[in-house]
């Protein structure tokens, strides 16, 4: 088919690799536009746009796919269908009626379950014991549109958002195919989904830090569930002052003191109820290590409180 790729982050590479490589011909790829990254500010293109670029294809990055000009141009592409993973817009009902077949999205939950811009984080911080990929056709709603193919995958103990993300990624690649063949031949079924929904919002800065008067569980789940972005945190003590470190990797461990307080020489801390052993954290300005090195290089003794 003659195919628009609408995508944005590492999620979607994988997705526009297998489309590609199915024989689709791609007419051209959209992805949010450059952003500036680093000391010096650089515009740097998203990972999609990057991989797009590789590949010879053409690459649009409009600011808003709201605007009349993109619309048209859109429009003017004489589209089959519209895959869209992760885009990052919402897309107005001249765009999703343009293509002949229509637009169809690859989200990463169990719709109606987690709409919206970080399901694979919610669902892990939520304690769902599974998630998945799912292809649905695209409606003005948010994630709102009949499902036409699933699969999906457990949530192991020691998933976090990047294992997890890794995983879906490589499950919604060869989905993606499938589920556009079934539409090319008529012979996909779009099932509307069933259930209340719920929506996972936006991670903001305010619920990364960690709070330790809750229970070990919860505690665990919320660093694994924003490992490795934008990464659980809390302030250790030092001589010179409080340090921000990330927790990266967490188990919970049967254990009980006063809340935040380190209860081993091996990152054993006290929770609401129980404890979470830190196995991998990142000081600033430090890249990740795991806790036995962090520990080389920062003293943080059995009875130091962390806030």
């Amino acid at each position: 088919m003659r195919l628009a790729f609408m995508g944005t982050p590492d999620f979607a590479v994988r997705a526009l690799a297998e489309l590609v490589a199915a024989g689709h011909e791609i007419a051209a790829v959209y992805s949010q536009p450059p952003k500036p990254r680093g000391r010096g500010q650089q515009l740097h293109p998203s990972p999609v746009h990057a991989f797009a670029e590789g590949l010879g294809l053409p690459v649009r990055t409009p600011r808003s796919m709201k605007i009349d000009d993109e619309i048209r141009a859109f429009r003017e592409l004489d589209l089959d269908a519209a895959a869209v993973v992760a885009f990052g817009q919402i897309l107005k009902r001249e765009v999703l009626e343009a293509p002949r077949l229509g637009c169809f999205n690859l989200h990463a939950s169990l719709l109606p379950r987690w709409r919206g811009a970080a399901p694979i984080q919610r669902a892990i911080m939520a304690g769902d014991a599974a998630t998945g990929v799912q292809v649905m056709r695209m409606t003005e709603g948010l994630d709102e549109g009949p499902v036409i193919l699933s699969e999906v995958t457990p949530i192991e103990w020691d998933d976090t958002a990047a294992s997890l993300t890794d995983r879906l990624a490589t499950i919604g690649a060869a989905l993606l195919p499938r589920a556009l063949a079934a539409i090319e031949r008529g012979g996909a079924t779009e099932t509307p989904q069933v259930g209340e929904p719920t929506y996972a919002h936006k991670i903001s800065r305010e619920e990364a830090r960690i709070d330790w008067t809750r229970p070990g569980p919860e505690v665990d789940r919320q660093i694994r569930g924003l490992s490795p972005f934008p990464g659980a945190w809390f302030e250790a003590p030092s001589s010179r002052g409080p340090v921000r470190i990330k927790a990266l990797m967490s188990q919970v461990t049967p254990a009980a003191g006063r809340d935040g307080e380190v209860l081993d020489e091996n990152l054993l801390v006290a929770c609401g109820e129980g404890a979470v052993r830190l196995m991998r954290v990142q000081r600033e300005g430090k890249g990740p290590q795991d806790a036995a090195e962090f520990l080389r290089g920062f003293s943080l003794p059995e009875g130091s409180v962390l806030g």
